[in-house]
């Protein structure tokens, strides 16, 4: 009686540990919805064979995300690198580990317009979503293009700001001429018909922007094996996503947008936003430095790339999966 009294406790105990250990394995994503941020989102849907469990919490905007992992509700975070950046500088302890996209922004103007230059935009509005990638390349080609900018009345080109979601209708309802947006939406303004491209911005020093993958300093350092894990799940469900693009688009037009967007939505938009892997310290540097010069973010002291850009794990990851 005794002995079964002793085995029922120690089985009790273990159940106890593994169940501790189990939540040990959960890790909190943040996450956006959009269709290059696919998948991210789908690292939750193979995490179970890397021996996790991902919990994907989805934002309205990167600076969202930023602010859930100063209240240490995340783990990791996929974000455009201008939220990574402003969040660092504002004292997020984070380090970039990744980049999952490239591209994934465009300038479109009303098709009624017709308007075919940045230098068109003299006199217009434009539209575009406050401290995002967007608008750091819009106020980057509005420089270039020797033009002034501000949200009110007076300079060459008034900014409407507006959230991602609401910029289509302005464009479509003529409250603005023109929008720096996103994708799939920007796709989708042209395939209805009442937006059309002006140019993709990327002949910036920034280039095409790469989107990056966020991990906390506490996560990095503390969970390592956990956060190896997760790495690995990543580069396992990205190369998914380029080697199988019909398993993407599946999954993104399906599971994400719940049908809401159109074949051709989605591989125009992928067309301009591809998967990816890789992230750089001079990547980082020089969107820092053009943040620093349009002055999005404000930032009272700009991060330096290299005490923060980590992508050792990625590598690590890239290697046992046998990605170059």
């Amino acid at each position: 009686m005794k002995l079964n009294k002793i085995a029922k406790t120690l089985a009790l105990a273990a159940l106890t540990m593994a169940g501790s250990a189990q939540a040990q394995e959960v890790v909190r994503l943040g996450n956006l919805k959009f269709a290059h941020y696919g998948a991210v989102s789908y690292i939750k849907e193979i995490a179970p064979k890397c021996g996790i469990k991902v919990e994907e919490h989805v934002f309205a905007k990167g600076l969202d995300v930023m602010q859930a992992i100063i209240a240490g509700e995340l783990d990791v975070g996929s974000t455009a690198s201008e939220a990574a950046i402003s969040g660092r500088a504002g004292g997020a302890p984070i380090y970039v580990v990744a980049g999952f996209a490239k591209g994934g922004a465009r300038l479109v103007g009303r098709t009624d317009l017709k308007m075919k230059t940045v230098r068109d935009l003299k006199g217009k509005k434009v539209g575009v979503t406050r401290g995002g990638i967007q608008e750091v390349l819009l106020l980057a080609e509005l420089q270039q293009a020797g033009l002034t900018a501000s949200d009110q009345p007076g300079k060459d080109v008034q900014i409407v700001f507006l959230a991602y979601a609401d910029l289509n209708q302005a464009l479509l309802g003529k409250n603005i001429d023109a929008m720096m947006q996103s994708e799939p939406q920007s796709s989708q303004s042209i395939n209805k018909g009442f937006g059309t491209e002006i140019i993709k911005p990327y002949d910036t020093p920034i280039g095409e922007p790469v989107r990056t993958m966020v991990m906390t300093e506490k996560f990095y350092k503390e969970r390592r094996p956990v956060a190896e894990k997760f790495m690995r799940c990543f580069v396992e469900a990205t190369r998914t996503f380029i080697d199988k693009p019909d398993v993407a688009e599946k999954y993104v037009r399906e599971v994400i947008f719940k049908g809401q967007i159109t074949k051709d939505d989605f591989q125009d938009a992928i067309s301009n936003s591809p998967y990816s892997y890789d992230i750089s310290p001079e990547h980082i540097q020089i969107t820092t430095d053009v943040m620093a010069k349009t002055g999005v973010g404000k930032m009272a002291k700009p991060p330096v790339a290299k005490e923060w850009v980590k992508t050792d794990l990625l590598d690590q990851a890239k290697k046992s999966l046998n990605v170059k």
